[in-house]
């Protein structure tokens, strides 16, 4: 028999972004037009971190092309009813009578105005994980500016999976919308949570690999072995949600133990807090005439403004001060006579001493010599007084860090985690310093693909700060989106990542039932809601109840891949040309999210390697006919030319590839001209390369330095501090939210304010758990066990749930195929690996296969990724559990940020199959 040879190879330079630890350069084998293999992209090899590999879910794009339960033309509803039991009765339609369908709507909707009577958007959108969509959705974004206000409240997981508070304090203290090691430095690394190994994808695995080798230390601190921990030093196995007096103890250690001798009193000094006094009442004590605050000077011997030439600030000490004044919330002023000072930094070893190793042990169940040794080591690997050459400038080594993983840094204890790590590096001068913890990218301060010249000098010497406001005439008394987030989260600020960022539980859960003493318009549900790259019904929590209420919203359009829990549920199915169907141009380099960490800018391109799958269509193509016939071209070609794409603007002072705005675009015709702008850009218009040029090439970068990873030098440049350890600015906003809410008569938030210190208290944080099981009506000892959810590299983001070559990797990794269990805790319930077991709480029960570890406390039971599905295909026919399923949305566990973790009390019990439904 012969074999017919291929007629045409081709490999074809694209990108994958499936999940926030992208983008990573790859290359498809075409064969004949057929996609058949996915490759690294080895021509990125000297300027890619992870030198051009790709993690495991890129290689399941092949198959995802060729899914045969893709939904491949245009589908609308036509079962009225919805809900889990409704066959929806999908049928068939042409793209002009779904974009005539969905146009009409959209219409009838701008024609009652932007906002509904309620002063909410009528439009509303729900994106997947980390803004991973916008990679590959086109030219919608443009589409979305062009229509004006959209709701982006009804998450589909942020606040509840994301890392959320480390988001908005990370932002706050050192522009750091994620936060990582500086692994290639670091000598000295405590992961608290953060498996990285797993959900790093090959930039983070490179580097980390790469640091084993070089000889660096790894302590992994957390419930259960991950797959992180497995690869590091050492694993402690810690209490569920105690993680804030483990550090709180690592801290003690340091100030109260080791002293400021052996600190970084330079870093403290000149870059941090630490000098300025405090008075009596807890706020910073003020120049009477500029009302800045006020340090003492070693050099005069008297209390001065913080920013007097010549001063030299006393890091530690107490003094007496008198005409000071002090501002509280709604600038209410007190002058005060002569008063004790203290400095900042010594208030935060008064506070710290209390919470020493000992005291901590019997909280978190990690030994007291575990916690001083580890704090020790920390220390003494810092290398305080040691220097590094970065491309010709002298910059402080501090390697060491410590990172933070999800369920960590958000939910009730968060807040603490997140000031305990940043002030842990501050305190060894390793913030935003070679080797120590450093910000990623920025989204919530702007520009965004620059972290430093998001830095402009704001009040009292610290950066400035977007803060949704909290005085009596700005406040955002009647709420601009579904989840409050300008109303209840000062610090989210207000751009569209601020909405996405808000207690989004709260726009799902106030669907269904306010609070008693609610006082502002009720909310309303969205005339049109968008859904892409996103399954709320399986990501967010209570699913069962969330599928209900989104069972009620009027009219719901998703550009769907396959049918799953939430179209299942839509009006309107539109089938977008997918990852290697479709041509997109994003940015690269620079600093991203969790270690892409470059030494280079650029955009690369994504690109059809083969002809789109049945009627599936480019996004670019269903925008720009959104925009037509909604009358929004010009305001869409517009933003185009902003930049709304993605990409650079298309017009700039040397050069000008600008669309015209009367005219509709093609697809390539708006990505050559992305293609041009862009290199154009970032060359200063020496080179200027078109789309065919990228097609051959895939990418286009320019060299950067990598002091740009570094954020300390430009507040140094500046004369700014970053605004630790005392949060004096925080303890007085939320003190002024907490006037504007009681002055509307509402108290439901009251509990959250308490976050609002100024150095945090540890708090009985796994209590809260046990004390809502109480006020539900069960009883805590019903629900012995803690449940927690883990990211998986296969399905992380649960992207990947439907693609059997993800299914099949999967199921050679541990844990993969159910729930782990201490093999310890299992054999007492009478439970062997392999057995069926239902996991249930106070709110229902989900189902797996027992996994039997000895990685794992004896306390705890771990489920990776999300599952339990009942619509989506193959996917559905797995028997996997979800934490999804029994964790209840609710007021009580939710945190000022308005975020809340992955755990929740259960009970285990092994059930014969059958019962298992």
């Amino acid at each position: 028999m012969s074999v017919t040879k291929p007629q045409t190879v081709k490999k074809i330079p694209t990108y994958c972004y499936n999940c926030v630890a992208g983008p990573d350069f790859m290359t498809v084998k075409v064969v004949d037009g057929v996609a058949t293999e996915v490759e690294p992209n080895f021509a990125a090899e000297d300027m890619h971190p992870a030198r051009g590999r790709v993690c495991v879910k890129a290689y399941g794009l092949v198959q995802k092309t060729y899914n045969p339960h893709r939904v491949l033309q245009p589908m609308k509803r036509t079962n009225p009813k919805k809900g889990r039991d409704e066959d929806p009765g999908f049928v068939p339609i042409s793209w002009d009578e779904a974009l005539d369908m969905l146009a009409e709507k959209l219409a009838a909707t701008r024609a009652k105005g932007l906002l509904d009577e309620s002063g909410l958007p009528r439009v509303a959108a729900t994106f997947g994980h980390g803004g991973t969509p916008g990679m590959y959705m086109g030219t919608f974004p443009a589409f979305l500016a062009a229509w004006g206000a959209i709701d982006y409240s009804f998450g589909s997981g942020q606040g509840v999976k994301c890392v959320h508070s480390e988001h908005l304090y990370g932002e706050f203290w050192h522009r750091a919308f994620t936060v990582a090691a500086d692994t290639p430095n670091a000598r000295y690394v405590i992961s608290i949570g953060s498996n990285v190994e797993a959900s790093g994808g090959p930039c983070a695995v490179t580097r980390h690999a790469d640091a084993r080798v070089r000889g660096y230390k790894r302590v992994q601190v957390e419930p259960h072995l991950s797959v992180t921990g497995a690869c590091s030093a050492e694993w402690v196995p810690i209490r569920p949600k105690t993680d804030p007096a483990f550090m709180f103890a690592l801290i003690h250690v340091l100030v109260c133990e080791q002293g400021l001798d052996k600190l970084d009193v330079p870093f403290l000094r000149d870059r941090s807090s630490s000098p300025y006094l405090v008075g009596p009442d807890g706020l910073y004590l003020r120049d009477a005439e500029s009302a800045k605050p006020l340090l003492w000077d070693e050099a005069s011997g008297r209390a001065v403004p913080f920013d007097t030439p010549g001063a030299v600030p006393a890091v530690a000490g107490r003094f007496r001060v008198s005409g000071a004044i002090s501002i509280d919330a709604d600038d209410a002023r007190q002058t005060l006579g002569e008063v004790e000072a203290v400095t900042a930094y010594t208030k935060l070893v008064d506070h710290i001493r209390k919470y020493t190793p000992e005291w901590a042990a019997g909280i978190c169940d990690v030994p007291a010599e575990t916690i001083r040794r580890i704090a020790n080591e920390y220390l003494e690997n810092a290398g305080i007084g040691e220097t590094i050459e970065i491309d010709g400038q002298t910059l402080a080594l501090r390697p060491v860090a410590v990172t933070l993983g999800k369920s960590v840094n958000n939910g009730w204890g968060a807040f603490e985690c997140c000031w305990a790590r940043t002030l842990l590096a501050v305190l060894v001068g390793a913030l935003e310093n070679p080797g120590g913890t450093l910000g990623t990218t920025v989204r919530l301060n702007r520009p965004h693909d620059d972290r430093h010249q998001s830095v402009k000098a704001g009040e009292d010497g610290f950066m400035s700060q977007h803060f949704n406001a909290t005085d009596k005439a700005h406040w955002a008394a009647q709420p601009t989106g579904r989840n409050i987030h300008k109303t209840l989260v000062p610090i989210v600020g207000n751009s569209a990542w601020s909405q996405a960022l808000g207690p989004t539980q709260l726009a799902w859960m106030f669907q269904r039932e306010l609070p008693s003493d609610w006082s502002m318009p009720a909310p309303t549900l969205p005339d049109v809601w968008f859904v892409y790259r996103s399954n709320p019904a399986i990501s967010f929590w209570e699913t069962g109840a969330l599928v209900k209420t989104i069972a009620t919203f009027p009219f719901t359009v998703c550009f769907a891949y396959t049918v799953d829990e939430t179209n299942y549920l839509a009006d309107l199915l539109l089938p977008e040309a997918t990852d290697l169907e479709s041509v997109q141009m994003i940015k690269v380099g620079g600093t991203k999210f969790v270690e892409q960490f470059w030494e280079h800018r650029g955009v690369v391109l994504r690109q059809p390697a083969v002809e789109p799958q049945g009627d599936t269509r480019d996004f670019t193509w269903i925008s720009t006919q959104l925009a037509k016939r909604t009358g929004l071209l010009e305001a869409y070609n517009n933003a185009l030319n902003r930049g709304a794409g993605g990409g650079s603007p298309l017009k700039a002072a040397n050069y000008d590839y600008s669309l015209d705005p009367a005219q509709e675009h093609g697809v390539e015709e708006i990505w050559d001209a992305v293609c041009r702008a862009s290199s154009a850009h970032l060359s200063d218009g020496r080179e200027t390369h078109d789309l065919e040029w990228f097609k051959e090439h895939g990418f286009y970068t320019v060299p950067m330095s990598k002091l740009d990873w570094y954020l300390t030098p430009t507040l140094e440049k500046q004369g700014l501090r970053y605004e630790m350890p005392y949060q004096e600015r925080l303890l007085r906003i939320g003190r002024e939210l907490g006037n504007r809410l009681h002055e509307q008569k509402m108290h439901w938030w009251d509990e959250q304010l308490s976050e609002y210190a100024a150095l945090p208290e540890w708090h009985d944080v796994p209590g809260r758990w046990t004390q809502q099981l109480v006020n539900a009506g069960a009883k805590p000892e019903d629900f012995p066990l803690w449940l927690l959810a883990t990211k998986s590299m296969q399905y992380h983001t649960g992207g990947n749930a439907s693609i059997a070559l993800m299914r099949e990797v999967a199921q050679n990794v541990r844990g993969h195929t159910g729930v782990i269990i201490n093999a310890k805790t299992a054999k007492s319930l009478g439970i062997a690996d392999g057995d069926r077991i239902e996991v249930r709480s106070h709110i229902g029960a989900t189902y797996g296969d027992a996994v039997l570890a000895q990685g794992v406390r004896p306390d705890t039971l771990v489920i990776l990724g999300q599952f339990d599905h009942w619509a989506t295909p193959f996917a559905k026919d797995f028997g996997m559990p979800s934490l999804n399923t029994i964790a209840p949305m609710s007021m009580e566990l939710t945190d000022a940020t308005g975020s809340g973790s992955d755990i929740v009390r259960v009970a285990v019990r092994k059930v014969a199959r059958k019962e298992a439904v």
